[in-house]
Order: C-alpha cells, then structure tokens, then sequence
C-alpha cells in the first residue's frame, strides 16, 4: 500500500514537470515571435480546437443558443462560434507575448479610451474605484491601465493553480504588468490594507458561474449564479463602481474602455447587491451584443441552480467604519 502511495506521488510530480517544460517551451517559442505572427497562430489553434474539441463546442452553441436563438440563425450561432475559437486562441497566445511587452512596444496595439472617467478633481488625491470586469478579449491586459496612468495602482484578485510551478510560472508573467495580486483564499488581510490607500484601481472579474454563494439574478434573460464581490467591495469601501471592457478590434489590437459608473447608493441609501450586480450584468450583456465573438461563450455560466444554492439577499451590505 505505501508502495502503491509512494508511486502515486512519484507520477504526480513527474507529470507536474512535464507540463511546466511544456509550458516553458511553449511560452518562450511565443515570446519569440512577433505579436501578429503570435495572433495568426493562435487564431489557427483556435480554429483546430473547435473541430477536435467536442466538449467546449457544445457549450459554446448552447450558450450561443440561448441567448441568440430568437435572433440568429443556426448557421449564424455556427459561424460565431467559430470566431469565437479563434478570437480566443488569439487572445490567450497574445496575452503571453503581451505579458514581456512595454507599454512603447504596445503602442499601436493597444488603446485606452475613456480613461478620463477615473481622473480626480484638481487638488484631489486619486480616489480608489473598483471595477467590475469580464473575460473580453485580451482580458490580461486589463493590469496594464497602471503603466497607462501611472497615478492608479491596479490590483485584481486570482485563484492560484494546483500545480505550484505553473503558478509560479503564471504569475511571473502576470507581475510584469505591476499589477498587484491577491490569491482569494490567502491574501485578504493584504488586499484589506491595500484598498485603504488612495488611488487603487481594483478590477474583479464578475462575468462567470459563481457556484452556491453566488446571488441568482437575470444575464440574457436567463436567471444564473453571479459573484457579488464588485458590489460587495464597493460598498464595504465606499468606492465608485465602475466596468470596463476589452474589445479587439483588429488582428493583435485591441481597446480597452471604462465603461459606465453602476450606482451604488440611491436616495442616501446603499442598495443591495442583487440590484447593483444586476445592473452589471445588464452592462456586460450591452458589451456582448456590441461584438457578441468577443465574449468567453466556451463557460458553462448558466449552470442551474443546486439544492445548497442560497436566495438572493436584497440586504445591502455593510461599509467599513471610517479610519
């Protein structure tokens, strides 16, 4: 028996390492090429994963379906789907060569519009903001609005990998963009003390199936477990709650805009976070009409409700007690 557990571990580790050579290999080849070359690649992966993966094509159409049945035709929802292999083939190979690009590199691959909407009256300091944010497009490059508008630090949260050196691996790449990042389940005294210093821009990803905690609310009409954490935040940190988006809007380019601000308070009272997070998603679904093969349709994000699954509380959340 402990032989047997001896050899479980041994394998473990051993296919561990094979996949973090693989993903080195991988990594540096990319890295290697130049940005358009890396985009037609992927775009090319892309399209072969759609024929050989079965799995992740059904979902896409179903998503597809459901949310575009009633105005698309069937070889239309196909023809989307299609897109949306490439476009995400395209934006994941991309998002590793973006990763070791300076911000001059980028210039003409990278856009920020909008970015007005966070500047601070004159004489103010930076106020801190969070922003509900989605997988559009090169979703990575989100972190880089810092480098952008040095006057922001930008911050987002991550659920690291099991495999300790793919983390690793990952998040080298990821702190390039001198974004801060917080792993949920380990860093929420340091991601406290970071949003009370001004001028934090904290994007949290809001636009997946959030499990049994989520809060069940409309997205495309169709009731689905959301995360609660852009509201949940801005209210407990009295911040503004803003959206933004990626949108690709060429071969290796893409655009990144603030959308618009989600109240948080009405009449002097906060609202509940049912009410704020079905106004974001109301604002995503306005951001996936505009180009609907920009989105991430490969999730399963209307999974049905389970018995654990709590009701949507329409109870505001509770700020934090001024310093």
């Amino acid at each position: 028996m402990a032989l047997r557990i001896a050899f479980g571990k041994f394998a473990c580790v051993e296919m561990d390492a094979i996949l973090y050579f693989a993903a080195r290999t991988l990594i540096a080849v990319l890295q290697a090429l130049p940005l358009t070359w890396v985009a037609r690649l992927g775009r090319a992966g892309g399209a072969l994963f759609y024929v050989v993966d079965a799995r992740h094509r059904k979902v896409a159409l179903k998503n597809l379906r459901r949310c575009f049945g009633a105005e698309k035709s069937e070889e239309e929802i196909h023809a989307l789907a299609k897109e949306n292999f490439r476009r995400i083939g395209e934006n994941y190979s991309c998002a590793i060569k973006t990763a070791v690009m300076t911000l001059e590199e980028l210039d003409g691959h990278i856009e920020f519009a909008s970015a007005d909407r966070f500047l601070p009256r004159k004489c103010e300091l930076a106020k801190t903001f969070v922003v509900a944010i989605g997988h559009f497009g090169n979703f990575e490059l989100y972190a880089r609005f810092g480098q952008f508008m040095p006057i922001f630090q930008t911050a987002t949260t991550y659920r690291g990998l099991r495999q300790a050196s793919l983390n690793r691996l990952m998040q080298s790449m990821r702190e390039r963009s001198g974004c801060l990042f917080f792993e949920r389940r380990t860093d929420a005294g340091a991601l406290k003390l970071a949003m009370s210093k001004p001028g934090l821009i904290l994007g949290l990803l809001a636009d997946q199936h959030a499990g049994n905690s989520g809060l069940r609310i409309p997205f495309f009409g169709h009731e689905c477990s959301t995360s609660a954490a852009p509201a949940v935040f801005a209210l407990r940190y009295r911040c503004p709650l803003m959206t933004g988006f990626c949108y690709r809007v060429g071969l290796a380019k893409w655009r990144i805009e603030a959308g618009e601000e989600i109240p948080t308070h009405e009449n002097g009272q906060p609202r509940s976070a049912v009410e704020i997070m079905t106004d974001v998603n109301r604002v995503f679904e306005n951001a996936i009409r505009r180009d609907p093969a920009n989105w991430f349709w490969v999730h399963n994000r209307w999974k049905p409700r389970t018995a654990k699954t709590r009701a949507p509380r329409n109870t505001p959340v509770e700020p934090v007690a001024e310093p």
